[in-house]
Order: C-alpha cells, then sequence, then structure tokens
C-alpha cells in the first residue's frame, strides 16, 4: 500500500484509535439505554441527541477550524471524549447512571464528535494532494469499518457480557490515545491554507459564519448536493432510530449478539470502501454516486419487510457496501468543489444542514415505531427511494471535471 506521507499516517493512527473508541460506543450505549429504559422514543431520543449538536454548533465549529489549529482542536476534542467515557463508566460502577444522564453525555460527546470530525476532514486537503483524495478517504473508510465493526464492536458486547461499565473504560482510553497522536502530527508537513491578512483586515468570527452560508447557499451544485443529501439523511435517520429494538424484539436477536450483527454489516463497508476508487475511475464518479444512493434507499425500505435475521444481515450488508461508496466519492466531491481555506466553514454550514435534520427524523421514527418496529423503516426507505429515484437524472448530469 503506497504511502500518502507521515502526516497522514499520524491522523490515519489517531483515526484507528478513535473508531475502536466508537466501535465499543455504538455498541455499549444503546445495549445501556435498553436497560434504563424500554420506551422506543425514549431510545430514539438517544439517537437524536448524538445528532443535535450538528444543528447548534457545526457553523460556528466549522469557523473555529478555520481561524485555529486543527491539529490541536482535534485533540482537545478527543482528550474531552476521554473524560466524559471516563465519567459514565463511574456512574456505571457507582449504580448512578439514568438515562437522563446517559442523554447528557451522548449530546456533549455529540459536541465533540461535531469538533472532531470537522477539524479532520479539513486536514485532509492540508495533508494530501487534490489528486490523492479518493485514496485517503478511501483508506480511512476501510480502516473506520474494519476497526469499528469487526475489532469495536465484538470486544465491546465481551466487556459488556463482563461488566456494564467495562466497555466505556475502554472507549476511555482509546479517545485519550487518538488525543496524543493527534497533538504530535508534525507541522512541517502541513499545509498552510489560510491567507495571510492584516490583523486589522480579518473579518470578525460572526462575519466569516456568514460568508460560509452565504457561499454555499450561492453555489448551485453544492445547494442541490446539500439538498438531496440533508432530505435523505432525514429518511435514513427516522429509518435506523429504534433499530435496536426492532433486531432484539422482532426479530428475536439476542443482545449479546448485536455486535457481532454489526460486525457483520461492516463486511459490505469495507468492500465498498475498496472499490469506491476503482469503480469511480472506471464509471465515473457521479454516476457511481447515483446508483449507490438509489440501491442504498431501496435496500432500507426492503429491511422494513425482512422476514427474519438473516435476510434483514443480507440486505443491511448490502446497503453498508453501497453508501460506503457513496460517502467516499461524496467527500472527495466536496473537498475538490470547495476552497481549502473555506472549508471549515463549508463543511460546517452544510453539516448543519444533512445532519441537523436528523435528531428530528430520530424522534418521528420513535414516534411511528410506536405503530410497529418496522414502520420507520418502511417510512423512511419509501420516502428516501422516492427521492434518489427522482434525483438520477441530476448526479449522471454532473459533469466530474467540476469535482476533480
Amino acid at each position: 500500500m503506497k504511502t500518502l506521507g507521515p502526516a497522514f499516517n499520524r491522523l490515519w493512527g489517531a483515526s484507528l484509535t478513535t473508531n475502536l473508541a466508537d466501535g465499543i460506543l455504538a455498541v455499549a450505549a444503546p445495549l445501556l439505554a435498553i436497560t434504563l429504559t424500554r420506551n422506543p422514543v425514549l431510545i430514539s431520543m438517544l439517537s437524536a441527541l448524538v445528532m443535535l449538536p450538528w444543528l447548534f454548533f457545526a457553523i460556528p465549529i466549522g469557523a473555529l477550524v478555520d481561524r485555529v489549529d486543527r491539529r490541536l482542536l482535534l485533540a482537545s476534542a478527543n482528550a474531552v471524549r476521554c473524560i466524559i467515557a471516563a465519567l459514565i463508566a463511574l456512574s456505571i460502577s457507582t449504580d448512578t447512571i439514568t438515562i437522563y444522564l446517559l442523554f447528557l453525555a451522548t449530546f456533549l460527546i455529540g459536541i465533540c464528535e461535531v469538533a472532531a470530525d470537522t477539524s479532520s476532514q479539513s486536514l485532509i486537503p492540508q495533508i494530501l494532494n487534490n489528486s490523492q483524495f479518493e485514496r485517503g478517504n478511501s483508506r480511512l473508510q476501510i480502516s473506520e469499518t474494519v476497526v469499528q465493526g469487526f475489532i469495536g464492536t465484538p470486544i465491546s458486547g465481551f466487556l459488556y457480557a463482563v461488566a456494564i461499565y467495562l466497555p466505556f473504560i475502554a472507549n476511555s482510553l482509546g479517545f485519550l490515545v487518538a488525543a496524543v497522536l493527534t497533538a504530535f502530527i508534525p507541522v512541517k508537513f502541513l499545509q498552510d491554507l489560510r491567507e495571510e491578512v492584516p490583523k486589522n483586515a480579518r473579518s470578525s468570527f460572526m462575519d466569516e459564519i456568514k460568508f460560509g452560508v452565504k457561499y454555499l447557499y450561492a453555489h448551485k451544485l453544492l445547494r442541490r448536493i446539500v439538498l438531496i443529501t440533508a432530505s435523505i439523511g432525514l429518511c435514513y435517520s427516522i429509518s435506523i432510530s429504534t433499530i435496536i429494538l426492532f433486531m432484539t424484539q422482532e426479530l428475536a436477536l439476542r443482545p449479546a449478539y448485536f455486535g457481532i450483527a454489526l460486525s457483520i454489516q461492516a463486511l459490505g463497508a469495507i468492500l465498498g470502501g475498496l472499490l469506491a476508487p476503482k469503480l469511480s475511475k472506471k464509471f465515473g464518479r457521479s454516476k457511481v454516486m447515483a446508483v449507490c444512493i438509489f440501491l442504498s434507499s431501496f435496500f432500507v425500505l426492503l429491511q422494513g419487510f425482512a422476514p427474519n435475521i438473516s435476510i434483514f444481515m443480507l440486505l443491511a450488508t448490502l446497503g453498508s457496501f453501497t453508501i460506503s461508496n457513496w460517502n467516499i466519492l461524496l467527500m472527495s466531491m466536496y473537498q475538490n468543489l470547495i476552497p481549502q481555506e473555506l472549508f471549515g466553514r463549508i463543511h460546517g454550514a452544510r453539516r448543519t444542514i444533512v445532519w441537523g435534520l436528523m435528531p428530528f427524523g430520530s424522534l418521528i421514527g420513535g414516534f411511528l415505531a410506536n405503530a410497529g418496529l418496522r414502520t420507520p423503516l418502511i417510512v423512511g426507505g419509501t420516502v428516501a427511494t422516492i427521492i434518489s429515484a427522482t434525483s438520477l437524472k441530476f448526479f449522471l448530469s454532473i459533469n466530474d471535471n467540476s469535482a476533480s
């Protein structure tokens, strides 16, 4: 595997440990939640609170990313997540944990996720050249899927079975290692993309935030991609809001096997990550994106009709393959379309729209689940399929040269 340089390798190493921590948390948090409540609306609120910070903080944090050392902001976000996870473990071990304390911790971790994700994605253009974006994003996506799906989630299930607080201790240690690795990314290998502007000529923080929003609104291609992505993302959040209840109650999956189920789905995501650059090169980025976003939506709809856990896992794995392709190619398109010195602000603005809507989708899904645990998947999958089908012509019309 061809190296992408020492700065990327350090960022990649930090990403590996962060993804290990995320994989552990992805299993431990919902399993902890269903021991505290079985209310579908409260369970859906857990998903909502992870995404809600994107609505409130993505734009200001995006502007902050363009003004500060992105390495240190990423390291700080991971350090705070380390402390929060440790406090959750402490509250569990002292039997003081409640669903509402878990909600608070989830929301705070979500804020850190906004800072970490925006900083990390903004560092890519400082570390890599345009021609390396798809390889870099593919490598990050594959390692994320492998570490989360085949190491983090099974380990979490095992640790949870031994003692409920152990996954959160492991989660805390993972974020600590990531913080250290990120803080020591060699500065000499980073491109300085910020313009040298006299202090008296610099825009205020609020002016920079407004500029990012206005830029996104004025860019017709970016604006439409963001609106389509936001609409489909809302539908996906509706679909998966109570997926832990659907799998354990409707499909009779034992909670101890929840992590293994996520690992199986990761197979599709890994294959998608490996093939995304090759498929893009052979068929064109926009064509692959168009097909993948339609198929991923259709697979969500079909999951709602799955008669058993085996059929559900097959459909979920196929869905993971298509959405992995989409995510890699979409991020590469954004990194090419958005001026790199503005990336934090524009990235924050688009994430506010795309991910800021997801908490509402999660809550809608929670209420829909009261009519049956299949309902969120069927409703969300149907609407997403319609949106993606009507967007095929748009994506197929995008000239790949405009995004490369």
